[in-house]
């Protein structure tokens, strides 16, 4: 993963441009989540997808810790299920069944280790595609810090998620501009929403995915139920929005 720094400015999938901070990162997913809606009929269906290759052991062992909160979440305004869609090693890609309780999906992950190996994303958005046509899903989250594979490719598969009306939710730690500039793109193709956030801040990580999941479970209003409640930072959070 590369730690350059970049010299232009961020801008979000509109072009706008936005403070380099943290808070604004965060800021900037919170306000293109609070414009989007669910798929009537969704049930709050949401795919997780992670990068388990072997730099990503620290964040795959934070977000086990954290995925039960997305539940919780989720089940204040309608409940969650969730798909868990990983890669690691050399071209191996698997995808769960559906997981309605944290404590199922925290013990499947952590069976599993984080392997050596390059990134495979293409295959987690086959895989997304393949459920959405089975199931109606409100969307997919991604959480990675690279990418090396044809960003052409990507993008037709974040366009197709699009036109099936699901967004893709990149999460990206640390600050690889290659990454940055595929993920961007993808959330826009895919009518998403990018965020990045810093390497080990577990906090960081757990407000943007307990703000999707209270999007997969309520859309809109149940953001701003969020951050009437207080929840995880939410209210600092969206009060940069107004």
């Amino acid at each position: 993963m590369s730690n350059a720094d970049r010299s232009k400015p961020l801008t979000n999938t509109k072009g706008q441009t936005v403070s380099a901070s943290k808070d604004a990162d965060v800021s900037a997913f919170l306000a293109q989540a609070e414009a989007l809606k669910p798929q009537p009929g969704s049930d709050g269906r949401l795919i997780f997808a992670l990068d388990a290759t072997m730099s990503r052991q620290p964040t795959w062992d934070t977000a086990c810790h954290l995925q039960g909160e997305m539940f919780q979440e989720a089940a204040r305004v309608g409940g969650l299920q969730i798909k868990l869609v990983f890669f690691r090693g050399f071209g191996e890609c698997r995808a769960s069944r559906w997981f309605t309780d944290g404590n199922a999906l925290a013990a499947a992950m952590s069976r599993i280790t984080c392997q050596g190996g390059r990134t495979q994303i293409r295959k987690v958005l086959s895989a997304a595609l393949e459920a959405a046509d089975k199931d109606k899903i409100a969307g997919v989250v991604y959480v990675g810090d690279c990418m090396e594979e044809n960003v052409d490719l990507l993008c037709e598969r974040a366009g197709e998620l699009g036109l099936k009306g699901v967004p893709l939710f990149l999460f990206q730690e640390g600050r690889d501009p290659v990454a940055e500039q595929a993920f961007r793109e993808m959330a826009r193709l895919s009518g998403g929403a990018y965020c990045r956030f810093d390497q080990g801040a577990a906090q960081q990580l757990r407000d943007l995915l307990k703000a999707v999941a209270a999007f997969a479970g309520g859309g809109r209003s149940a953001l701003t139920a969020l951050e009437k409640s207080g929840g995880a930072g939410a209210r600092l959070l969206l009060e940069q929005l107004k």
